[in-house]
């Protein structure tokens, strides 16, 4: 059973049994979507990954480059390597630091 999570990303091939994926359960997303990099996939049904942006400092008048690392949830539909450009979704709280999940990779 697939279910439409409301964005435009085609539904993984894959089939499983996750109760945390969004395609084949009932877990419910919400947020912005955003284009982050995979720094590491050691953890089990989980991922690290960072975020890139940049900040605009008034005192001098420029833009410094920034770095947000998130805790996410990796369904096992979806396979991710590390150094890979994915997309993440906020959800709600599913553990003590993850509450996003990643929903697709993005094609190089």
């Amino acid at each position: 059973m697939v279910i439409n999570i409301g964005f435009d990303i085609p539904v993984p091939e894959k089939e499983c049994h996750d109760k945390k994926c969004p395609f084949h359960s009932g877990l419910s997303v919400r947020g912005r979507m955003q284009r982050v990099k995979v720094v590491s996939t050691g953890m089990i049904n989980s991922a690290v990954v960072q975020r890139e942006f940049r900040r605009f400092n008034k005192k001098y008048e420029r833009y410094t480059k920034s770095i947000s690392k998130y805790h996410v949830h990796l369904p096992e539909c979806i396979e991710v390597n590390n150094g890979d450009e994915v997309i993440m979704v906020e959800c709600r709280k599913l553990s003590k630091t993850v509450s996003h999940v990643i929903i697709g990779r993005v094609p190089k």
